[in-house]
């Protein structure tokens, strides 16, 4: 096949890359069955270091008690997220023991595998900001840090001023804010606008998309990356969709469940970076990993996605 016709067949596959050149995605790169062996990444835009596009949030499901024996299942869990894949994985000193969890149960994996991690300082005043980031470090066996965020904008000023000041001793990698809040939104994007910032973490999903607004065109203008936390919105987007048969035409975009069409919708957003389900069951792990191979939706198809789904 000629260069031109491999070209034309690239950009039927991936007319969101056509309309987003800014952004790498993996997985336009490829065609037929080779797509469904890709990984889909996107860049960072401050550095232009590749994440794949589904990383993993750890709230409630690594906060397990000392002994406990769900240990064993979430080092599988860990294992089909890093064998499929993933790279990304978010916590929080919130979220009880998961930081403690992540840090053990990663370092027990053979061989140790690429991890970028991410948490959040999620405190009041400058020395105990210091105490609870290195804190976060030990906890996570991570040192430096890949990601540090100001959780849910909690005393940001200071908080965010000690995270660059860390970036700029290399003791960690990216600094970013988060929120999961839309009452937040008004406050985020102000200091969006104002500070500097490699990744800002918000709620999206299919049923909450109030991002699309302000915010997430707000990211693709700055160079910021993003962070997609609640793609499920708590499980109720599976709940909506129960009993229902996924569309025959999902194969379209390579979709054979529903969390990987909840995922497809959210990632083929141009400004989107990386979307952080959370889950502490094995087969679940795995199909939201196959979100991450096959073809994305374009406008269109995302457009008749939203139809759907808004229709059921």
């Amino acid at each position: 096949m000629s260069s031109r016709r491999e070209l034309l067949k690239l950009l039927a596959l991936s007319p969101v890359l056509a309309g987003a050149s800014s952004f790498a995605f993996a997985a336009n790169k490829v065609k037929n069955s080779e797509s469904l062996t890709q990984i889909i990444t996107r860049k960072i835009p401050s550095t232009g270091e590749l994440l794949p596009s589904i990383g993993m949030g750890s709230y409630q499901t690594f906060n397990i008690p000392e002994g406990s024996q769900q240990k064993d299942n979430l080092i599988q869990v860990l294992q089909a997220f890093f064998e499929n894949g993933g790279k990304l994985i978010d916590s929080s000193p919130m979220y009880g023991r998961s930081e403690l969890m992540l840090g053990e149960l990663i370092a027990e994996l053979k061989p140790s595998p690429q991890l970028f991690a991410a948490s959040k300082v999620w405190t009041y005043g400058k020395q105990e900001g210091l105490a609870a980031i290195q804190e976060t470090m030990q906890r996570m066996r991570v040192q430096p840090m890949d990601l540090m965020q100001v959780h849910n904008l909690r005393d940001w000023e200071i908080q965010l001023s000690t995270l660059n000041e860390m970036k700029q001793k290399k003791q960690l990698r990216y600094t970013g804010i988060t929120t999961s809040r839309i009452s937040q939104y008004e406050d985020f994007e102000k200091i969006m606008r104002s500070q500097p910032l490699d990744f800002v973490q918000l709620n999206y999903n299919m049923k909450v998309r109030d991002a699309e607004n302000r915010l997430l065109p707000l990211a693709k203008d700055k160079g910021i990356a993003v962070i997609v936390n609640m793609p499920y919105e708590k499980g109720r987007l599976f709940q909506l969709v129960k009993g229902k048969a996924l569309p025959e035409w999902a194969n379209e975009i390579d979709c054979q469940s529903w969390g990987q069409f909840f995922l497809k919708f959210i990632i083929s957003h141009p400004a989107v970076t990386c979307a952080i389900p959370a889950t502490s069951k094995v087969h679940h792990m795995k199909d939201n990993m196959q979100a991450l191979k096959g073809r994305l939706p374009d406008t269109k198809m995302r457009q008749k996605m939203l139809q759907h789904f808004e229709s059921l």
